[in-house]
C-alpha cells in the first residue's frame, strides 16, 4: 500500500521487453489451468494461508478508507472484489493482492470536503479509467513510453509532494494541539503506539515485521480503553451481519479533473509491485501477462471500487513482502484471502470496532507512515541517480515540490487544480518541453 521507488533503467527496459511480446497474450487461463487452480483452490493450506495474507494486508487495509471517511466494510469487499477481477484480467498468474494506497487520501478527503462523496467517488473511477488508457497505450507503443512520460525526476518529487501534503494529518491526530480537544494524553498514546511499531519494524522476525502497523494499532487500543479514549457504545449496539454501505458516485468534471493527475503515483508503484514480486517469484511477469494487462487489472479494480463507494485499489506492497517472506507464490492464496475480506465485510460488529479507533493511535502509525513515504520519494531519485546539479533537473523537481508543498491552486469556475495535481501536471509538461542540457544529456 505505500508507494515505491522505483529503479528507473530497469523499468525502461522491462516496458520495451514485454511490449513485443505479450500483445497477444489470452486473458483467461486455459481449460487445463483453470482445472489445476480449481484443484489448489480446494487445498486446505492454501486456505490457511490465504487467511494469513489477509492478516498481514489489514492494517493497510482498513487504515487508508477510515483516513478518507470511507466505510470500512466497503473497502474490504471492495478490495477482494478488485483483487479477484485483477487475477481474471490476468490469468491468474501473479500472486497479488489489491488495496488502497495512500496517493489518494489527501485528494480524496479534500474532494470529498470540496465536492462531495459521490462526486468524488465518479473522480475516483475516472482514475480507474486512467489506468485503462495508460494500459493501451503501453500495447500499442511499449517502446519506453511510461519511463519518457514519467521519469524518476517526476515521479520522485510527486511521491515526495504526497507525504509531505499528509504530514499536517499525521500531527493532528497525534495530537499537535495540547489544549482542548488534544490533551497531553493523546501525544502520550501515540508516541508509545509509534515507539511499538517501530521496534516491532526493526527487531521482530517472521510474519510479525510484516505487520507493524497492525501490531502498533492493537497495543494503543489496548492502552486507550482505560484512559477513556474509546466508546465500545456503537459495538454493542451493531449487528453481527449487515450489508456494508454502498455509494452510487455521481460524475462532476471539476471533481474528475481534481483527482486524475493524482493517478500517476499509484500507477508507477503499480509497476514497482510487479517488478518486486517477479524479483520473487522468478517470473517475468511484465512478459506473461504483460505489463498492459495488470494495469488494465488494476484500473478495472479501482474503476469498480470507486462504483460502490470504496476508495481506490492497486497492488498491495505489504503482500510483496509477505510473498517474499512464506513463499506464496500461488496466486489462489490471493484469490482465497480476496474471498475472506469480502466475507469480513458483511460483519456489522467489526466495521463498528473499526470505528473506535481513537486518533492518537491512528496519528502515531500515520507519522511513520507519511515520513516514509517521502523517504522513498528520495529514494526514486537516488536509485535512478538523477543528477540534481543539472539545471534542467533542479527546474523540473523544485518546481513540482514548489507547487505541491505550497498549494498553488487554479480555479475557473467549479475547475480547479491545486496542490499535487497540479505539481504532477506542471512536472510532466516541464519534463517533456524542456531541453535536456548537456550534463543530461552525459
Amino acid at each position: 500500500m505505500s508507494v515505491h521507488g522505483i529503479d528507473s533503467g530497469t523499468l525502461g527496459k522491462a516496458v520495451v521487453a514485454s511490449a513485443a511480446d505479450c500483445s497477444k497474450q489470452p486473458p483467461m487461463p486455459s481449460t487445463s489451468r483453470r482445472a489445476g487452480l480449481l484443484r489448489e483452490l480446494a487445498q486446505p493450506r492454501n486456505i490457511v494461508v490465504g487467511a494469513q495474507m489477509l492478516f498481514v494486508a489489514f492494517s493497510g487495509l482498513v487504515l487508508v478508507p477510515v483516513l478518507m471517511g470511507l466505510d470500512a466494510s466497503v473497502a474490504l469487499f471492495t478490495a477482494g472484489a478488485g483483487t479477484l477481477l485483477f487475477q481474471l484480467v490476468t490469468g491468474a498468474r501473479i500472486p497479488v493482492f489489491l488495496a488502497s494506497s495512500f496517493a489518494f487520501i489527501a485528494p480524496t478527503s479534500y474532494g470529498i470536503q470540496q465536492f462531495g462523496l459521490a462526486e468524488t467517488l465518479g473522480g475516483l473511477m475516472a482514475a480507474g479509467v486512467f489506468y485503462v488508457l495508460l494500459a493501451q497505450v503501453v500495447r500499442w507503443r511499449g517502446d519506453g513510453v511510461i519511463q519518457r512520460l514519467l521519469p524518476a525526476i517526476v515521479t520522485g518529487p510527486v511521491v515526495m509532494v504526497i507525504g509531505m501534503s499528509l504530514a499536517p494529518i499525521a500531527v493532528e491526530k497525534a495530537g499537535g494541539n495540547l489544549s482542548g480537544d488534544h490533551p497531553a494524553s493523546h501525544l502520550l498514546v501515540a508516541s508509545a503506539v509509534f515507539l511499538v511499531t517501530v521496534l516491532t519494524a526493526m527487531l521482530s522476525r517472521g510474519t510479525w515485521r510484516l505487520i507493524p502497523v497492525l501490531i502498533g494499532i492493537v497495543f494503543g487500543y489496548g492502552i486507550s480503553l482505560p484512559l477513556g479514549l474509546i466508546d465500545l457504545s456503537n459495538v454493542a449496539t451493531a449487528p453481527w451481519w449487515s450489508l456494508p454501505g454502498f455509494t452510487t458516485p455521481r460524475f462532476s468534471l471539476p471533481a474528475i479533473l481534481f483527482i486524475l493527475p493524482v493517478a500517476i503515483a499509484p500507477a508507477i508503484e503499480h509497476v514497482g509491485d510487479i517488478l518486486a514480486i517477479g524479483a520473487v517469484t522468478g517470473e517475468n511477469y511484465l512478459k506473461r501477462p504483460g505489463l498492459q494487462r495488470t494495469l488494465l487489472g488494476d484500473g478495472l479494480a479501482t474503476s469498480l471500487a470507486a462504483a460502490l463507494g470504496g476508495p481506490p485499489n492497486t497492488t498491495y506492497s505489504e503482500v510483496v513482502g509477505a510473498v517474499a517472506l512464506i513463499r506464496a507464490v500461488k496466486p489462489v492464496v490471493m484469490i482465497w484471502a480476496a474471498l475472506f475480506a469480502i466475507g469480513l465485510s458483511f460483519v456489522g460488529k467489526l466495521n463498528a470496532l473499526l470505528n473506535t479507533i481513537p486518533d492518537p493511535v491512528m496519528g502515531g502509525v500515520l507519522v511513520i507512515l507519511f515520513g516514509t513515504i517521502v523517504t522513498l520519494g528520495i529514494n526514486t531519485l537516488v536509485r535512478a541517480g538523477a543528477d540534481l546539479s543539472d539545471s534542467r533537473n533542479l527546474i523540473v523537481v523544485g518546481t513540482i515540490l514548489v507547487l505541491g508543498i505550497g498549494g498553488l491552486g487554479i480555479e475557473a469556475g467549479r475547475f480547479s487544480l491545486e496542490g499535487l495535481s497540479l505539481a504532477a501536471i506542471a512536472g510532466v509538461l516541464l519534463n517533456l518541453a524542456l531541453p535536456r542540457t548537456q550534463a543530461g544529456r552525459d
